[in-house]
């Protein structure tokens, strides 16, 4: 149910309030992308954690290029310590995307 949810309004934020904002993410998937695809891979809360964590590296600075979604939990995250299930700073590790 909170995955249905979830992927109603990211769809619903990739439809309407992406366009107003522009399309400026760095990544691949996008980050509205990479939040759905977490979340129904992993489930609503460790895949919401990822998602916030990739958001917050989507800035100047920050890490950019092609980063997918694991296809397996980090090891040692727990619904106790989510802030485990996502990377939050660098090294940047994402391979380049050329053009």
């Amino acid at each position: 149910m909170l995955r249905s949810t979830a992927h109603v309004l990211i769809r619903t934020y990739q439809l309407t309030l992406s366009s107003l904002v522009g399309r400026t993410c760095r990544h691949l998937p996008t980050c509205s992308q990479f939040t759905d695809e977490a979340i129904q891979a992993h489930g609503f809360w460790p895949g919401g954690w990822m998602g916030l964590a990739r958001i917050c590296r989507c800035r100047p600075g920050g890490t950019a290029g092609y980063d997918p979604v694991p296809e397996t939990l980090p090891e040692g995250a727990d619904w106790r310590r989510p802030w485990r299930y996502g990377q939050w700073r660098g090294p940047l590790r994402c391979d380049e995307v050329k053009n």
